[in-house]
């Protein structure tokens, strides 16, 4: 039902964007003006790139590695474009939104839907509940993130990465080969590589055909 897609897309807007506070917080802690945040957040609207640019940012890197390291955390949403292309087919400038809004949790969506037209409302609520709780989210912690603290030691950093795993279980539950080659990829090389490069290497897992037949 559609009611039931416009719910779990305002839930996992909700879940995700909160953590946009510590965002906000940590950016304008690193320097930032509140513009500088706001622009970062409206613009890249990719957590883990943002992330990983404040990081290197707040620990005095230099802007290039910056940008190096966001770009790496956001190649994944290239590879969700590929088949979100032909979910949507997106024309004229709605294939300018469709991109901005191309990210985890509207791809996790739009996967989990049984039909087309579901997957296609699934991706488009979810992307513009995300953009919206995310970018509030990241204005109440840039502004008052000192005063709020972080959202760890309220215990909400894992509320995103729950959401998104709930969606993901059915896949998981399909494909539980894959899903622990990756995570064993990813725990295993996280120690010794830069942010951001574990994940891509653990996709490489998907490529892997288990229980394929010839």
């Amino acid at each position: 039902m559609k009611s039931e897609v416009k719910a779990t897309a305002i839930s996992v807007g909700l879940a995700t964007g909160v953590y946009g506070i510590s965002f906000g917080a940590i950016a304008a802690a690193a320097g930032l003006d509140l513009l500088s945040v706001m622009l970062l957040s409206l613009l890249m609207f990719s957590g883990g790139s943002q992330f990983a640019f404040i990081g290197v940012i707040a620990s005095g890197g230099l802007p290039i590695t910056a940008v190096t390291s966001a770009w790496l955390m956001g190649i994944r949403n290239s590879f969700y474009a590929l088949r979100l292309t032909s979910v949507i087919g997106p024309r004229g400038l709605h294939r300018l939104l469709a991109a901005q809004l191309t990210i985890d949790e509207s791809n996790a969506v739009s996967l989990a839907q049984s039909d087309l037209a579901k997957q296609k409302q699934g991706f488009w609520l979810t992307g513009i509940a995300v953009f919206i709780f995310w970018n509030l989210a990241t204005l109440l912690g840039a502004v008052a993130g000192n005063q709020i603290g972080s959202v760890e030691q309220w215990g909400l950093d894992a509320a995103a990465a729950a959401a998104f795993l709930g969606l993901l279980w059915p896949q998981i539950r399909k494909n539980w080969q894959l899903a622990i080659l990756g995570a064993g990829i990813a725990l295993l090389s996280t120690p010794y590589l830069p942010a951001g490069v574990p994940i891509l290497i653990a996709a490489v897992a998907a490529l892997i055909p288990f229980g394929s037949k010839k």
